[in-house]
């Protein structure tokens, strides 16, 4: 709890709770993956694709495949968390298509080297575990490297994901957090 003093009165301030989210329901994304599957009958390896994801941050997520196991990833989203803030990254991926058989699909593992920035608006920020009330914007830039799992459909412009990104803050100060998420993307060709 912070105490936020005025001219005139010392105020109790709180930073609001958590959200509550209501679980993602596995019965309302099959019925989505089927439709999308029945739409197109291209593989997902290749083109741009765009979609959402749910995690730390919560927003819109594209992909766009440059080469056989290469793809840039970019989101724009909104940091559920921490008072809330506008999150932006940019991420160069490599796949390894091979490492982990199944029997339909591919299931690559992805990593490489990215760029996040979060900016939050008035109100208070967080920054390095607590949070600060404030009366203007703040804005940190980092370095990241996600590391996940895409399961790519046979048959199907749809990709499903899940990764965890450390980052490391730079500006403006240094600082390593996580963002995480579960996505879903459909792949226009």
């Amino acid at each position: 709890m912070v105490i936020v003093e005025s001219m005139n009165e010392a105020t109790r301030y709180a930073p609001p709770p958590h959200p509550n989210f209501v679980p993602m329901r596995p019965h309302l994304l099959l019925p989505l993956i089927f439709t999308c599957s029945l739409l197109s009958s291209q593989a997902q390896d290749r083109g741009f694709g765009l979609g959402i994801m749910i995690g730390d941050p919560t927003g819109l997520s594209g992909k766009v495949w440059t080469g056989g196991d290469r793809a840039f990833d970019f989101g724009l989203a909104w940091g559920p968390w921490h008072s809330g803030y506008l999150h932006m990254h940019a991420d160069m991926l490599f796949h390894n298509m091979g490492l982990i058989p199944v029997s339909s699909g591919r299931l690559p593992l992805y990593y490489g080297p990215g760029l996040r920035m979060r900016a939050w608006g008035r109100g208070g920020y967080w920054d390095r575990g607590r949070y600060y009330d404030h009366d203007g914007s703040r804005v940190t830039l980092g370095i990241r490297f996600p590391v996940g799992l895409a399961y790519i459909f046979d048959g199907a412009p749809v990709d499903v994901f899940l990764e965890v990104a450390p980052t490391l803050d730079l500006v403006p100060a240094t600082y390593l957090n996580f963002d995480a998420g579960f996505g879903v993307r459909y792949y226009f060709n």
